[in-house]
């Protein structure tokens, strides 16, 4: 089964995600940026899903710290934001991300997503 790990601050939203995904893959739940970083470091993971804004590290600086690391460089990264403006969107991909969600979303929008994205795999 896929792991994904999913860095979410917004607990009703964290729990919405993981009772979406848990049923198809093995979902860790990380409540900031610091905390996931240090589960990846830990584990092995397919698929990363990162909020944007979130306390100690933002889901930026994550990925930033994931892309420069090369036991990890390869992991795919998804993306939650509110910020849906098309500049904010390059700077995420810019920033390394694999894929970019807007919030609002829709539950079976993202699990589609992610089963697209691990398909690649």
């Amino acid at each position: 089964m896929k792991r994904i790990l999913l860095a979410e601050d917004e607990e009703v939203l964290r729990m919405l995600i993981v009772d979406t995904l848990e049923d198809d893959y093995l979902v860790d739940e990380a409540r900031d940026g610091e905390e996931a970083f240090r589960l990846i470091q830990e584990n092995q993971y397919d698929l990363l899903i990162l909020d944007y804004m979130m306390p100690i590290i933002t889901g930026l600086e994550v990925i930033e710290k994931v892309r420069t690391d090369k036991e990890r460089e390869h992991l795919k990264i998804m993306m939650l934001s509110a910020k849906s403006q098309a500049n904010e969107q390059q700077e995420i991909i810019e920033a390394g991300a694999d894929y970019f969600m807007a919030k609002p979303f829709s539950p079976l929008a993202l699990l589609d997503k992610v089963g697209e994205i691990l398909d690649e795999n």
